[in-house]
């Protein structure tokens, strides 16, 4: 596809006023009571159906038009896995600006309870640019969020999304492609999400998330608090992407802390 036709496709469904006032009433419409207390029980929580088939093939769509991207990392160069991801350079698509700047306002005050539950010094302030201005501040200014594109063999080892001094506690992942057989009308095969979970003197817990093409997980980045009977404690969290068997896999990655 032609970075024109993309533009156009782009167009249709993400960056009109309209488009964007869409998705902002799609993120607000979710239960974010509910949410939070999924991420304080367990660490995840699932957003289903949070971008359509079309606003997923439009991002999915533009992976190979360099303009769009800082970076390009192949994950078995560095021991990450096998597959590769590329981080978006600043201005951000329009549909990855709203997401981001949509779902921070909700996770901000889950992220100041976990903060404070667990005595450490992040602050959380309620919009994303006043949040990001701090992490400028500290020399953290260059984009994270992120594409990534997996192919029959491809995985994402377990790992934690941590770029800096100043990190917000929580990220989502937005699957872009349709798990299941071809002859079903899926994209791929296998390519499960992983989150473990590693409570102090446990063995570790894994945890495989059901997700659809559209929906949306949001989870920990390294840890959440459990309450004991001394108190919180810490429950380390790490996640990754099993391997696939067949198909191609996209993935949107929001993190909402920038990277030094």
């Amino acid at each position: 596809m032609t970075t024109d036709a993309i533009d156009r496709s782009e167009n249709a469904v993400s960056d009109t006023a309209d488009a964007r006032a869409r998705l902002r009433r799609r993120i607000d419409g979710y239960d974010w009571n509910a949410v939070g207390a999924a991420l304080d029980a367990q660490g995840w929580a699932n957003l289903p159906a949070l971008l359509s088939a079309r606003q997923c093939a439009a991002l999915a769509d533009g992976y190979d038009e360099d303009e769009r991207y800082r970076s390009r990392i192949a994950m078995q160069r560095h021991g990450f896995g096998r597959g590769e991801y590329r981080y978006f350079r600043y201005p951000l698509p329009t549909m990855v600006q709203t997401l981001r700047e949509g779902l921070y306002p909700h996770l901000a005050p889950v992220a100041a309870r976990w903060s404070a539950a667990l005595a450490e010094a992040g602050e959380y302030p309620d919009t994303l640019d006043a949040f990001l201005a701090r992490c400028h501040a500290a020399g953290q200014a260059r984009p994270t969020p992120l594409l990534l594109r997996y192919v029959e063999g491809d995985y994402n080892c377990l790992h934690q999304d941590v770029y800096g001094e100043r990190v917000f506690p929580l990220q989502a992942a937005i699957l872009l492609s349709q798990p299941g057989p071809a002859e079903e009308g899926g994209d791929f095969e296998g390519g499960e999400f992983v989150l473990t979970e590693q409570r102090p003197r446990m063995q570790s817990r894994a945890q495989v998330v059901p997700l659809r093409q559209g929906d949306a997980v949001v989870f920990a980045v390294r840890h959440r608090p459990q309450r004991g009977a001394r108190g919180f404690y810490r429950v380390n969290l790490r996640h990754g992407v099993s391997a696939l068997r067949a198909g191609r896999r996209h993935t949107l990655g929001v993190i909402f802390h920038d990277a030094q």
